[in-house]
């Protein structure tokens, strides 16, 4: 089945990417549910397995809601970013300004009119319960999403950095036919293959999601009280930063570029910033600048500017040295 989404110069006009730390804490436990979780956010899944087995997290309002045996979940508790870049209080304060009567719309779209306990709750006490909702949403983005923020942020934007350039050089079709294989547009006209089998129309644009903690498909959501998004599987794996993953750099890279670069290349498999690269390796970041000056020299890492951020990351190049010398 397919999606179809009416696309005018003015929606495509007004359609933007966004980062959301919301969307990957919902995205993230959601994933935590599944028996087998997408491949990009395994190693997340371990780390936050075994961090909740250290110590339970209590999402008794929030959990029900978005973990059923439903096919959809109330879009209310992700709206759509205002803005390129928001952080945590600002997503939660926009679900927190969702009115009574979209909350209840909602959880009646998903759960029908015989809604379950949580669900009750929060359409007997919309106020308060989006306020303990929020809560929770706080508490298991700081224990499970914070960690690794740095990290998941720097592939978004390096995820964002590359549609811009698509978008730049071959304009929306090129933009779309890059993001994900069950994407086609023609004739203002984009194509999603999806369980929905439905048309509607983008007012006022779409708002483009990269999720790295997301499924491996495209989801797009009608309802979320805001703009229509668009989420997608961005590229790369969001793997936890160095201080959790210890696989050694190759003996074969370590013994031609020494270990220190052989393990900046090899930790720039998932970009980062210097400053993230010196906190997570235990060195200070003009020691980290020095030998990211030397690689790039070479052809190994390359940058990009997102905001006051600088992000490296190993290139195609960089790739094949750790491939060679494993």
């Amino acid at each position: 089945m397919a999606l179809s989404i009416e696309i005018s110069a003015t929606d495509l006009a007004g359609t933007r990417f966004a980062v959301s730390p919301l969307a990957e804490t919902i995205s993230g436990l959601q994933q935590l549910a599944r028996p087998e979780p997408s491949p990009r956010a395994r190693g997340w899944v371990r780390w936050a397995r075994d961090e909740l087995a250290r110590r339970p997290l209590r999402l008794a309002a929030t959990w029900p809601l978005l973990v059923s045996e439903r096919p959809s979940w109330p879009q209310f508790l992700l709206p759509a970013p205002a803005t390129t870049r928001t952080g945590i209080d600002d997503d939660l304060e926009a679900v927190q300004r969702t009115t009574p009567r979209q909350v209840v719309e909602s959880l009646r779209r998903v759960f029908g009119d015989d809604l379950p306990p949580a669900a009750r709750e929060l359409a007997d006490a919309p106020g308060e319960q989006l306020a303990v909702v929020a809560a929770e949403l706080r508490a298991a983005h700081d224990r499970l999403v914070l960690p690794h923020w740095p990290r998941i942020r720097a592939l978004l934007e390096t995820d964002i950095a590359h549609r811009a350039a698509q978008l730049t050089s071959g304009g929306a079709a090129r933009l779309f036919a890059d993001l994900h294989r069950d994407l086609a547009w023609s004739d203002g006209r984009l194509t999603v293959l999806t369980d929905q089998r439905d048309a509607t129309a983008a007012h006022g644009g779409l708002v483009l999601l990269p999720v790295a903690l997301g499924p491996d498909r495209v989801i797009v959501k009608r309802n979320t009280t805001t703009w229509t998004t668009l989420r997608y599987p961005c590229r790369g794996t969001a793997r936890p930063g160095a201080v959790l993953d210890r696989t050694p750099a190759p003996d074969g890279t370590v013994r031609l570029i020494g270990r220190s670069k052989a393990t900046l290349l090899r930790s720039l498999t998932a970009p980062a910033t210097t400053t993230d690269l010196a906190r997570e390796l235990g060195t200070t970041p003009s020691a980290v600048a020095q030998h990211l000056a030397v690689l790039r020299t070479n052809g190994l890492v390359d940058r990009r500017r997102h905001g006051r951020h600088v992000v490296y990351a190993t290139t195609t190049l960089g790739r094949a040295l750790l491939d060679a010398g494993a």
